[in-house]
């Protein structure tokens, strides 16, 4: 579905069918005079090419660039700060560590390539990078949504069902690798059909040509690619949607909803809290993946049975706009999670630390972020209470030092540890 991008394939659903794709004319529309530019007036090529202006292509490289680094950034420091936490490896968390690999690879495989070809109608990477970026494209899509309804469905089963007993981690990695492989099958097509056609230009030019060749014909004229898009904008959205709404709706009325017969316990409150705090933030990264991906799909939907939408002159830049939303989806979700939840703050925090982005006080302030350092910081800024006192366990000596309860004189006792 995303090998289209744009109006440079869906222009020919407006054309006469091609039956030869050598035989083809070429139509562009320049942006500057506002008219179609084409050499004999009566055909189309594959693909309609409309010329921006060079200071409006310098504003897309920019959106585009800045949206590939802070998806690619973001995600791979999420990665980072759950496996190099003990603490952090959760089974929510694993699922936020396959949705980040997913959405690094959308950004870093795909975006970029797609990009150039959509702001040039130009496909200069190669036959087989055609295939693969398409492939790698639905595959992290398809990864991604699926890794959002896990999530849900562990958080409801979670809520809804206290006593079951919870996913380990064989069976999280277990769901994680079927994920990737029912992903790949929905993929598939991609890998095997699309392909690349070099065409000559009036003026003596090569443009090459990335697009899916079907067994019933080429782009836009094949009834399998439509059945294969309609599933697949059924598959990754719409279920999807409809699915985590019903588990998030329940789950929502179960924690904010339900009161509990008796006096609660301080620790049963703050096992409330901590499971809102976590439904919250996949609620809010639920709701923004609905926003990012509803105009490309509308668009698609659109000019299925409005063909002719995709001759307004400025479709190009629209369906840009509709592109760059939708894969910025991929750069949201890292900065949800250091938004709402302090974990993935502190790990940001020592991650940047670490890397000097906030100057050397920084270093000297913190320690560095290693393999159980942000545990081992945890622990010491979190005093445990135990019997209406509060213990501070020092990381960096064997000695526990013991506040004296309230009322006493603020003296601090070390008592030896065995090691």
């Amino acid at each position: 579905m995303l090998d289209e991008l744009g109006p440079t394939a869906e222009s020919n659903r407006s054309t006469a069918y091609v039956s030869d794709l050598h035989n083809v004319y070429v139509t562009f529309y320049d942006e500057i005079n506002k008219v179609y530019i084409n050499d004999t007036q009566n055909g189309t090529e594959v693909y309609q090419s409309f010329i921006l202006p060079w200071w409006r292509q310098v504003l897309w490289t920019v959106l585009f660039a800045g949206m590939v680094v802070v998806a690619t950034v973001g995600n791979l420091v999420v990665i980072w700060i759950v496996l190099a936490n003990k603490r952090m490896r959760s089974v929510t968390n694993y699922f936020l560590v396959n949705l980040s690999v997913a959405d690094a690879m959308v950004s870093t495989l795909n975006v970029t390539f797609n990009f150039t070809y959509m702001l040039y109608s130009d496909w200069p990477f190669g036959h087989f990078y055609c295939k693969f970026c398409q492939f790698i494209a639905v595959l992290s899509i398809s990864a991604s949504v699926f890794t959002l309804m896990a999530i849900s469905i562990d958080r409801y089963v979670a809520i809804m069902s206290p006593l079951r007993p919870r996913l380990g981690k064989r069976a999280t990695l277990g769901i994680a690798a079927a994920i990737w492989a029912g992903s790949s099958v929905i993929s598939s097509p991609n890998l095997i059909y699309f392909t690349t056609e070099t065409t000559i230009l009036p003026d003596g030019s090569t443009r090459r040509v990335c697009f899916p060749e079907w067994p019933d014909g080429i782009t836009t004229r094949s009834q399998l690619e439509y059945i294969y898009n309609v599933a697949f904008m059924v598959l990754t959205y719409f279920l999807p949607i409809v699915s985590m709404t019903f588990t998030y709706a329940r789950v929502g009325v179960e924690l904010w909803g339900s009161q509990s017969i008796g006096e609660c316990t301080q620790r049963q409150l703050d096992n409330v809290k901590s499971k809102r705090r976590v439904v919250k933030m996949m609620i809010v990264v639920v709701v923004i993946f609905a926003v990012c991906w509803l105009p490309f799909h509308v668009y698609f939907v659109v000019t299925s049975y409005y063909p002719d939408v995709v001759n307004y002159p400025h479709i190009q830049e629209i369906y840009l706009g509709f592109y760059w939303l939708a894969m910025s989806n991929s750069m949201y979700n890292p900065i949800i999670y250091c938004w709402m939840n302090s974990k993935f703050r502190r790990g940001f925090k020592q991650f940047f630390w670490c890397c000097g982005a906030l100057g050397g006080g920084g270093l000297s302030r913190h320690r560095p972020f290693g393999t159980d350092r942000l545990d081992r910081s945890v622990r010491s800024l979190s005093p445990s209470r135990k019997n209406g006192t509060s213990i501070f366990k020092v990381t960096t000596k064997t000695t526990k030092f013991m506040k004296k309860p309230p009322g006493s004189p603020h003296l601090l006792h070390a008592n030896k540890i065995h090691k």
